[in-house]
């Protein structure tokens, strides 16, 4: 297999912007409104404090852990942001996430494509996406003509992939939406001889599962990468895995899937996903990704 190691840019956003960096925090736009949030890997020195005092809500990190937020004037529970074609719903949440990874659009261009290419030649193409949270690659896949099975532990993120198919114009799109631990769900399936011809998956370093089951990453993650083998079908389009976690790199998650295609035709590229930022030009490093593709 032919292996490639680089960055992706997610820079097509029109919505979303990434306006400055440093000290600890980002900040960003989200449609009209400006928020300040932490994020570890921004190590660097804040330039100017100018542009950070029009911030509209503010995230304020915890010595306890946690956080909370601070909001200069009324904002809405939830607002929505565009990307193409694509709405999705934002909303802050306890926890600083506003239920959308925006770096993640690099994937979603690709995965479409793939996904675009394939449907045109007539064929009917099944996405399975684990650990799906609120559903972006979801609605993107099926926005691109797949049948999608979009599957989290958490009922209240399924119901935001839902609202998010909606917005998009696809309430009645093709997904199915399963509120199910990801391990015991690709098990059944494997057991129903159901076969999915891409796999998507953003597995988190920890977590339980909807009945309290415990997921470690260094543990759990190749005997699930093992497990989707099984359930891919006989001419596979793609599989990608996100990380967001310093237990991974781009060489371990080249191994991995490796490992899990053995034996199949393709190739594999591993890499990191960034941001560009507007005031100063610097990339934000926002996780790491793997492709397998045929």
């Amino acid at each position: 297999m032919n292996l490639q190691s680089r960055i992706l840019l997610a820079d097509r956003w029109k919505d979303y912007e990434l306006l400055d960096t440093g000290d600890g925090m980002k900040l960003e736009r989200w449609g009209n409104v400006t928020l300040v949030r932490p994020d570890p890997q921004v190590v660097w020195p804040r330039r100017e404090p100018a542009p950070w005092k029009s911030w509209d809500g503010f995230y304020h990190r915890s010595d306890t852990g946690g956080g909370r937020w601070e909001f200069r004037k009324p904002l809405p529970e939830s607002w929505n942001i565009q990307y193409g074609a694509l709405t999705f719903r934002i909303r802050p949440t306890d926890f600083k996430h506003t239920g959308l990874f925006p770096e993640q659009a690099a994937n979603w261009d690709w995965c479409t494509q793939k996904i675009a290419a394939a449907h045109a030649t007539g064929r009917d193409v099944q996405v399975l996406n684990l650990f799906g949270y609120t559903g972006a690659a979801s609605v993107a896949s099926a926005a691109a003509g797949a049948s999608v099975c979009h599957v989290d532990a958490s009922k209240g993120v399924v119901q935001w992939c839902r609202d998010n198919a909606a917005l998009s114009g696809l309430a009645s799109a093709p997904i199915r939406y399963i509120a199910d631990d990801c391990q015991k769900f690709v098990a059944r399936e494997s057991r129903r001889g159901r076969r999915y011809d891409a796999i998507i998956m953003d597995p988190p370093v920890y977590g339980r599962g909807s009945g309290g089951e415990v997921w470690k990453l260094e543990q759990h993650l190749w005997p699930l990468l093992a497990e989707c083998r099984s359930i891919l079908s006989e001419a596979p389009l793609f599989v990608l895995i996100n990380g967001y976690t310093s237990v991974l790199s781009p060489i371990v998650l080249e191994n991995l899937l490796g490992e899990m295609m053995r034996g199949k035709a393709g190739s594999i590229s591993a890499g990191e996903l960034g941001i560009p930022e507007t005031r100063h030009g610097r990339v934000l490093p926002c996780g790491l990704y793997g492709r397998w593709e045929a």
